[in-house]
């Protein structure tokens, strides 16, 4: 009689996971990806209520929870994070995608710094609050952690457009080193995803192309045959996510199709 192989657990067992952004875009692919790997609760975060709630109800009351924040408001990722544990008595996974893109194209000589103040406060100061708030509450519960944060491949490179944006990135990569120094000792790891270009309702309003278009210019931005989509930045989110990464931490893994590697 052959022994039967116990049952594999799912990537994200029993995980408790706040994603912010997760209305839409790349956050929303996560979170449903999350849900399907395993994990006992999702929190979607984000200013749009309509379509949050409506990922979090296809999901499954039981299993999502949708709730407002916008992370430019310290106290409101604070009580986002208090929510969670509240409701599900931990928090395992930080997903800090909550991100913007420059309004206008800017170089550093006609750049306008309302609008660099106006995404600087999204990008990185809300990141860092996002990053504040998780690893206090993991530290307090005695949570071996991870916490991910979204920069992009323009983290690790110059442009020649996008100043702001650029910059906002390029913090992003800073905190996130600092932070797996100093959170290590408690088992808290923090790391970032960097994708490429995914063809997103806010990358095609930023770039001005319609969804037929998309594709093609995501193809002609990659090395690898094939598009880069929401799901391959879903499946390396959750790696991160998972005790399969239990001994990664300070890492930016790009999802570019080899793209920083070729400029």
């Amino acid at each position: 009689m052959t022994d039967l192989l116990p049952p594999m657990k799912s990537k994200l067992h029993g995980k408790v996971a706040i994603v912010t952004g997760g209305a839409s875009g790349i956050g929303e692919a996560t979170a449903r990806h999350f849900a399907d790997n395993g994990a006992r609760a999702v929190v979607i975060a984000d200013i749009q209520d309509d379509e949050g709630q409506n990922v979090a109800a296809s999901i499954g009351p039981h299993r999502c929870a949708y709730i407002h924040c916008d992370v430019t408001d310290e106290d409101q990722v604070k009580s986002l994070v208090e929510s969670t544990v509240s409701l599900y008595g931990r928090l395992d996974v930080m997903f800090s995608n909550a991100g913007i893109v420059s309004r206008k194209s800017q170089t550093v000589l006609d750049m306008d710094l309302s609008l660099f103040d106006e995404l600087i406060a999204v990008n990185t100061r809300g990141m860092a609050a996002c990053v504040k708030h998780a690893a206090r509450a993991m530290k307090e519960g005695g949570v071996r952690g991870s916490i991910i944060c979204t920069a992009s491949v323009l983290a690790s490179r110059g442009f020649d457009v996008g100043t702001d944006y650029t910059m906002s990135k390029h913090a992003v990569l800073g905190l996130m080193r600092s932070a797996s120094l100093q959170l290590a000792g408690d088992g808290i790891r923090v790391n970032c995803v960097s994708p490429g270009t995914v063809g997103t309702p806010l990358t095609r309003a930023t770039l001005g192309v319609k969804e037929e278009e998309m594709e093609t210019l995501v193809e002609k931005r990659s090395r690898l045959k094939g598009v880069l989509r929401k799901k391959h930045v879903a499946d390396a989110v959750t790696f991160l996510a998972s005790d399969e990464s239990e001994f990664v931490t300070g890492l930016d893994l790009a999802v570019d199709g080899v793209y920083v590697a070729a400029c």
